[in-house]
């Protein structure tokens, strides 16, 4: 069996069961809910920026109304985590980060949504779930799995993608032109653009993230994984700071001595302000910047930018990641919260956000001829899939806090000067180990 096929499997196939709709279920499935009110909290983020834009639609047709409490990225987990504690969650429907959706899980935080799926008056039999990019249901939705987060026996599936990306290369044309300059297939060619852009063009050579936390590890992994590198072995022992890990580390030291000035405070919004100002000629990171650089009212670079696969390093690899919706186990309208999810991951609801400047998660959408018109990056950012690595973290409940408190530490230290990238690396086995440890892993 192939993995797309695990992984659908997993995913729920309940809407080619042949459950009992007519056009009347149809149209009567939201009229017990007409008159709630949905809670969503989302994070400030671009896709969210156009979901905002088609969510009036939703009301219309279904008399459902929706609040939204929108926070910043940094604020989304800790107000999750005190709204999930609580008796009855103020929120009915969540946007949460891929890396926390082992740890929502163990904690008995989310639902599950099969048993959504499967309720003839609720499920909606067009959905197509198997049309939902299937890395990105894995990645996002899927816990339970092979080391409790990859598709296969075991797996349950919890939330929908909603806000999923990879990481694809966007370059300046007019720049690569003007030097007689070719997007570069592999890593070797992209360090050597590096300098290349830097002494010739005199601005950054390549936006990246940087930030302690977070934003610098992610920033280390679009290079850990390319380069052959992985954070643990099959063993959970730490690897990350083997030939690979370093090697990725000093490639992310090279990026910021050749960026714009600032990377190691970069955080996401940084980031793409760099690029979107013309501070620096390539960006190495999420999808989401296509609706960004289109955007004339956010962008200086709009009409020049090329798009190009994240380069092969020991191997070819692009992220996995991104956002997913779930709804809390304390919801109050949970039901309602559903069809608000359902509705906005739908085929018609991917190709109206798409469409102003939000990400696709469907299959149909990025290949859909008129958005592939309006966005001809849609074909680089397909083929970009087939080679995304749904285990590019070790999404297990303990991950978080390795990755900010610990490697978001250290891969820090690095990149403002303060050890080696070898010391850096070494000196945090010891305090992942203890992590792993006390959270039951047998290392």
């Amino acid at each position: 069996m192939q993995r797309r096929d695990i992984i659908k499997n997993a995913a729920i196939t309940v809407f080619s069961a042949g459950l009992p709709f007519s056009g009347a279920n149809a149209q009567s499935r939201y009229a017990k809910y007409a008159g709630q009110t949905v809670t969503m909290n989302i994070p400030s983020h671009p896709h969210y920026d156009a979901m905002v834009k088609i969510l009036p639609a939703f009301t219309r047709e279904t008399g459902i109304k929706v609040e939204l409490d929108k926070l910043a990225i940094a604020r989304l987990k800790d107000k999750q985590l005190l709204e999930m504690a609580k008796p009855k969650c103020d929120y009915d429907l969540a946007s949460y980060l891929v890396m926390w959706k082992s740890e929502y899980v163990d904690k008995n935080l989310i639902r599950p949504l099969d048993p959504y799926l499967t309720h003839a008056a609720l499920a909606d039999p067009d959905f197509d779930i198997k049309d939902i990019i299937s890395i990105y249901m894995e990645n996002i939705g899927l816990v339970g799995g092979p080391k409790g987060y990859l598709a296969g026996p075991g797996a349950r599936l919890y939330g929908l993608p909603y806000g999923a990306d990879t990481s694809v290369l966007a370059y300046r044309r007019d720049i690569f032109a003007k030097h007689n300059l070719q997007p570069p297939e592999t890593y070797e060619q992209l360090g050597t653009l590096l300098r290349v852009i830097k002494d010739k063009e005199g601005i950054g050579a390549l936006a990246s993230r940087g930030q302690a936390g977070h934003n610098c590890v992610h920033a280390w992994l679009l290079h850990l994984n390319p380069l052959g590198g992985a954070i643990f072995d099959d063993q959970w022992k730490p690897r990350f700071n083997d030939a690979a890990g370093v090697a990725a580390l000093k490639f992310l030291q090279e990026v910021v001595a050749t960026g714009p000035a600032g990377i190691p405070g970069y955080g996401n919004g940084e980031s793409n302000a760099a690029f979107l100002q013309g501070q620096a000629a390539m960006f190495l990171d999420s999808t989401t910047m296509s609706g960004l650089v289109n955007d004339p009212t956010k962008s200086k670079v709009a009409g020049k930018i090329g798009w190009a696969l994240h380069p092969r390093g020991t191997r070819r690899a692009s992220c996995a990641g991104g956002f997913g919706l779930a709804i809390p186990k304390n919801a109050r309208n949970g039901d309602a919260g559903f069809l608000l999810m359902q509705w906005l991951t739908s085929k018609a609801q991917d190709k109206a956000v798409s469409r102003v400047g939000g990400v696709p998660i469907r299959n149909s959408t990025m290949t859909d001829a008129s958005l592939v018109q309006q966005y001809p990056e849609y074909s680089v950012f397909h083929e970009a899939l087939k080679y995304a690595n749904p285990d590019w973290r070790p999404i297990i409940p303990t991950w978080d806090k390795i990755n900010v408190q610990a490697l978001g530490v250290g891969i820090s230290e690095a990149l403002i000067g303060k050890k080696t990238a070898e010391a850096a690396l070494n000196e945090l086995v010891p305090t992942v180990t203890r992590i792993m440890r006390e959270s039951g892993y047998p290392v």
